[in-house]
Parts: C-alpha cells; structure tokens; sequence
C-alpha cells in the first residue's frame, strides 16, 4: 500500500535566516535555527571572573571554602589538600578532581558540574558574578552578624519580627553596623525590612510569599501547605568538637529532629522546608496555583488574540510547567562554575569558626571589628558555651562553596520564567497569613493587602527560599541576592534561545527584572 504524501511544511517568518534563502525541509531550518542561536550567543562577551582575592591573600586559605578537606585541630584547611583542588579547578581534569584528599567520609558536591556544556542557553563562562565580599570586610563582618541574628530568631514567628526582644534587639544591631546592605526604610532596618529582600514586593504584605501558603492542586491532588517543621531551640555545631569534624566532612550526620507539621511560620520552618524540597518544588506549586485560580496570561502570550486556538506545549500551561525544569538545572550548572572555578567563598559556619578562634584568643585572625563588638556573639555564647554560629542543620551546610547560592539561582532562573508567563499585575484575592502557631491560615487585613501581586509576590518567593538558606545558618545575604541574578540572567539566555523556534506570531515576552527594569524577551 503506497503511504500518504505530507504536505510541505510551511516556514514561518521567525524561523527564517535574515537574508538567506529559505530551505523548505523541516531538518534544514532545524539546523538554521540552532546555528543562528548559537552564533547569538558566540557573539555575548566573556566577562573576566574575579574573585575577591582572599585565595592569594591568606597563605592558610581561611577565607575560601574548605569544608570536607582535611584540618588541623583549631580548624585551619591543611595547605597541600587546598592546594590540591586548585590543581584540579585550574586544569579541569577529572584526573586531578580524584587526587583531592577528603578529611573525612562526605563527598564533595558537584564541582565538575560547573564545567558542563549546555545546548541551549548562554553558557556558564559567559556569565558571572561580582567577587563576594571580602574576608575581612565590614560588609562580610555586617553578613555574619545578620546571620547570628537569624540563628538567634529562628523560633520568632514571622508575624512578631520587632514585637519582642530578640528581633528588636536584632534591629538595633543591624542599625549600628558600618556596611549593612540589606534592605532599609528611610535608611534604617525596622520590623517591615528585617531578614527581607530587596526587590520590588518583598516588603509589601506578609514576610512570607502567599505560594507558601495557599493551598494547591496538583491534578486531582490537592496540597494543603502543611510541612513538617523541625523542633524549636534544637540548633547544632554549636560545641567545637562537631564544628571541627563538620569542616573536616567526618560524617555520618545525624538526622533533623521533626516536632510535628504547620504552616510555615517561622525561620526555623522556613529552613526546615529549604532543607529537603525538590528543586523546582516552589515555583511548580506556583505555577499551578496561577494556572488554576484565573490569572492572567503575560499580555505578550501570542494566543490572547487566538479566537480558535489555545497553547499546550508552547505558550500553555505544558510548556511554563517543563520550562521550570529546564532552567533550574541550567541555572545550577552556571552557579556551579561560579562557585568552584571562580569564588571558592567561605561558609558562614567557617567564618563563625574563625570568630569563635579570634574571640577566645585561640589564634588572631582578620576579622572586622563589627562582628566581634556586635552583642549578637556573645547572646551565642551565653546561650550555648562558644562563639559559633548556631546551625539548623547536623551536617552545617553542604559540601560545596558558599558563593553563590543554589537555591538562590533556581529561584532566580523560575521566577523569571514565570514572570514571562504570567501577568505580574494580577491581585492575588484574599490573601491569608499563618497563624502563630501554624495550625491554621487567617486573612491578612493589613492595610496593603490590595496590592499584593503576582510579581510581587513571586519576587517574595524567591527571597524567601534564598534567605531562609541564611536563616539555617548556610548562606551569606550575598550569596542570596547574587543568585537571584544570575539565575534571572540564565533564564533570560533560555527565552531568548526558545524565541526562535517558535510558528506562532510573537512578539516577545515583556516582563519585570528583580532591579526594577523592564524588559522584553
């Protein structure tokens, strides 16, 4: 039996080669197409990556990352171990990534990920960060000191931050500190603008995003936001014996003590769910919250004018949902080459070693006088016998450097994706707010609940799972807002790479960047 003839495919105006002659088979243009995306791409400049010079500054490296490397017994990196991963991050060799020597069982996480090519997308060594500050900077010494607050606040619920002594304590210690950039009401922290973020949203309504909260289907699943939450005042590493054997990576950790289930509440909670959710975990709930509730299409979706047609696996619900996939994992490979082939930084619990070692006078280091003349230091070391920093978490923090975040560049890379999707304008009804407790959700009555929006609050969103790593004691606020940015700069590359691939009419999503600006992809 003859087989049935297809019709030629048509070529649809974006799909065509300026100026070129227009091959009508399908695998031609697929071949145009990738060509001309990837010489888009070969034409981005490569910027210099610079770190912030502490590797070169410090002959006993104590301002890099060196967790899970062997150190000596006041926690210092043994020098030929670091120097044998700078070995292996100058020449790339898997050979050389073999020969690092581990000071105990735990493995380190990924660092020849950062070295993986990617076919869609502006490649890793394209992007970059500014250097992280430096070891002995007031801006590192103003980041640690917020991070001993929040280990300090873990338990205070979101909704009392200002209202009782800790975090009133907090505020008038961030207030005092030479460099303190987070973010500031007519130059001043106050309860509104404690442990928030700085873009536009983060400071309207509630601390926590309403995609924390709402409840959610997931096909005919439907998910109350009730999470389990970890047991109030149960912090770790906080004697030096465990913190040296965390450094030296002697594992196996203990495990989180669970104390029952809430709605997020506090810190500790919200460190609790950023500790064990799955990667694109948030920003999937959001999207089908959106997807199911009636907002609005981004107004540059092409089948807004389409009286007969409507999007499934490009401009519909199907095509936002795989997208987020997509750029989580391409944000964390950019964020990997950041990580381990430029910056190295230090974690904030190495840092707090260094301020337990230099308080205690076990050895004299560098550090700005801001943390050591901050009351937070020593509210620690009444409370628990030492100057560490207090930890959410058995193991500290993961096996790789702190600068910049994981968490922070998927949430910047999904936030923008939906951004581009989704209406940013759109009121959220009804907004609700977690009660003290977490047993239950109450209307938010403040007097800008008409002003929460889908953009504002999917900013919210990703400021809170990027700080609630630094209220689990893992990240610096650096760390957090860099993130955001090379992960929104990673999704960009992505839109851009899909804009030519598509047959409908488009003219191009037009969205808000976590500055500010407006842009159209």
């Amino acid at each position: 039996m003859a087989g049935v003839e297809l019709p030629p495919l048509l070529v649809s105006a974006p799909a065509k080669a300026d100026g070129g002659a227009v091959d009508p088979s399908r695998r031609a243009r697929s071949y145009q197409i990738r060509v001309e995306a990837a010489g888009a791409q070969l034409n981005i400049p490569t910027p210099d990556q610079i770190n912030n010079g502490d590797e070169r500054r410090y002959d006993n490296f104590i301002g890099n990352y060196s967790q899970g490397l062997p150190h000596n017994s006041i926690g210092e990196v043994v020098a030929s171990a670091y120097r044998a991963l700078l070995t292996a991050v100058h020449s790339g060799r898997s050979s050389d990534f073999a020969n690092i020597p581990l000071g105990g069982n735990a493995k380190l996480a990924g660092p020849q990920g950062g070295l993986a090519f990617d076919l869609e997308g502006t490649d890793s060594g394209q992007l970059t960060i500014p250097p992280s500050p430096a070891l002995a900077s007031a801006e590192r010494a103003g980041e640690m000191v917020e991070d001993y607050w929040m280990a300090l606040a873990r338990d205070v619920p979101f909704s009392q931050y200002g209202n009782e002594p800790i975090t009133a304590a907090a505020i008038a210690d961030l207030n005092n500190l030479t460099v303190f950039k987070g973010p500031k009401a007519n130059g001043e922290v106050t309860a509104n603008t404690l442990f928030r973020g700085l873009r536009p949203g983060d400071r309207t309504g509630p601390y926590l995003s309403q995609f924390f909260l709402l409840p959610v289907s997931l096909g005919t699943l439907s998910v109350a936001q009730i999470y389990n939450t970890y047991a109030p005042g149960k912090d770790y590493l906080t004697d030096f014996t465990s913190w040296l054997a965390v450094q030296n990576g002697q594992g196996p950790f203990a495990a989180n003590v669970i104390s029952g289930t809430s709605y997020l509440k506090s810190g500790r909670d919200l460190g609790a769910w950023v500790h064990t959710d799955i990667t694109f975990q948030a920003y999937l709930c959001a999207a089908q919250w959106l997807l199911t509730h009636g907002a609005t299409l981004n107004p540059g979706n092409p089948y807004l004018s389409m009286k007969n047609q409507a999007g499934v696996q490009t401009f519909g619900g199907q095509h936002i949902l795989d997208l987020l996939g997509e750029v989580s994992n391409r944000a964390l490979k950019a964020m990997w080459y950041q990580k381990w082939f430029v910056h190295r930084a230090l974690r904030p619990i190495a840092y707090g070693g260094l301020v337990h070692n230099t308080l205690t006078r076990t050895a004299d280091y560098p550090i700005h006088s801001d943390v050591l003349n901050s009351s937070a230091p020593a509210r620690v070391f009444s409370k628990h016998g030492s100057y560490l920093l207090p930890a959410a978490y058995p193991e500290g923090n993961p096996q790789h450097p702190s600068y910049g975040e994981g968490h922070g560049v998927i949430a910047g890379a999904c936030v923008t994706a939906l951004k581009a999707f989704f209406n940013e304008s759109f009121v959220i009804p009804n907004p609700v707010v977690a009660s003290d407790d977490g047993k239950s959700l109450l209307p938010y009555t403040g007097s800008d609940a008409g002003q929460i929006t889908v953009g504002g609050e999917l900013n919210k969103l990703a400021n809170n799972i990027a700080l609630g790593r630094d209220l689990a004691g893992v990240h610096w606020r650096s760390d957090a807002e860099q993130a955001l940015l090379l992960g929104e700069a990673v999704a960009i590359g992505i839109l851009r790479d899909q804009r030519s691939t598509y047959n409908e009419p488009f003219g191009g999503f037009t969205f808000t960047k976590f500055d500010g600006a407006t842009i159209t992809v």
